[in-house]
């Protein structure tokens, strides 16, 4: 069947861990051989991954240097979308000892220039600071922040995805038996104009959000959002807390969930498996064949009984 996998933030980068050029090339590693299991299990595979720490290190990059001439949201989205599927193609080569032929593509994704979310910036980008720091880059950088946890970062726009104009060339890939690496971030967000022409647009468009949209507009079978957590918690934080292990997407959409972590992947889960009667999963990255299978994780199915496949 077809899978499309979309790696966590923790694929290149392990909380707390520097982001250096060495810590994302051995966790690519790390991810590439969970990835690997997917398709020699028999599976067609398309991965999706995240770039809140790259996207917001590229920025900060920017700004101390030019800062009046500092890139913008898609072009880094672009580089990131780049420099990400590089590491993890090529580990993902490795791993299946180059027996199958593995592409990332820059994937353009349309957004809504009127969408409320440029006027309610939500997404997180870039490293954690103190209240006190992060007060203080937002005075001198025009920034939003938020909290995160216990830290505070910046927060950018994050738009609902639309459209992904690059889908014919993804389905070229796919009838060759390309493993496609794509829509890294989010895909690069985009506007459409009166005249029909893209042009890009400040914004980083949810991760999740868009790998929802990709793997329905392939007729994927299965979305897998793969990440550091075993499954997802009922009453989390609480002393009642439970892990899920099958729920329909109905009753996924009433969870209590925070918006900032997992409640955006359930909403994107829940909304694949009620369009198209596939199954989601949600789960740690090295039990991606287990959660497909039914054995780990949390299954979000409308199938009687929440069979997994």
């Amino acid at each position: 069947m077809l899978v499309v996998a979309a790696l966590g933030g923790n694929a290149l980068l392990q909380r707390n861990q520097s982001l250096t050029a060495e810590n994302q090339r051995a966790n690519a590693r790390i991810a590439a051989k969970a990835l690997a299991q997917i398709v020699q299990a028999g599976h067609q595979l398309v991965v999706t991954h995240g770039n809140g720490p790259q996207v917001g290190l590229l920025a900060l990059q920017g700004a101390a240097y030019k800062p009046d001439e500092a890139y913008p949201l898609d072009i880094l989205g672009a580089e990131t979308g780049g420099m990400i599927g590089y590491l993890i193609e090529q580990e993902l080569e490795n791993a299946l000892n180059h027996s199958r032929a593995v592409a990332t593509l820059l994937t353009q994704v349309v957004v809504d220039p009127n969408d409320p979310a440029f006027s309610r910036p939500t997404k997180f980008i870039g490293q954690v600071y103190s209240r006190q720091e992060a007060e203080a880059r937002a005075r001198a950088a025009g920034w939003s922040i938020a909290a995160d946890g216990e830290h505070w970062r910046r927060v950018v726009a994050s738009p609902r995805p639309l459209e992904i104009p690059d889908l014919r060339v993804l389905r070229l890939l796919l009838e060759q038996d390309v493993i496609v690496i794509c829509s890294g971030g989010g895909g690069i967000p985009v506007r459409r104009l009166p005249d029909g022409s893209l042009s890009g647009i400040e914004a980083v468009i949810d991760k999740d959000a868009a790998s929802a949209l990709l793997a329905r507009e392939l007729g994927a079978d299965a979305l897998l959002l793969l990440t550091d957590v075993v499954a997802v918690m009922r009453d989390f934080g609480t002393p009642y807390q439970n892990s899920i292990s099958m729920i329909t997407p109905q009753e996924a959409l009433q969870l209590y969930l925070p918006a900032g972590s997992m409640g955006p992947k359930v909403t994107a889960a829940a909304e694949f498996a009620a369009a198209t009667g596939g199954l989601s999963g949600i789960g740690r990255l090295d039990q991606a064949t287990d959660i497909l299978a039914g054995r780990a994780g949390t299954q979000i199915s409308s199938k009687a009984g929440g069979a997994a496949l």
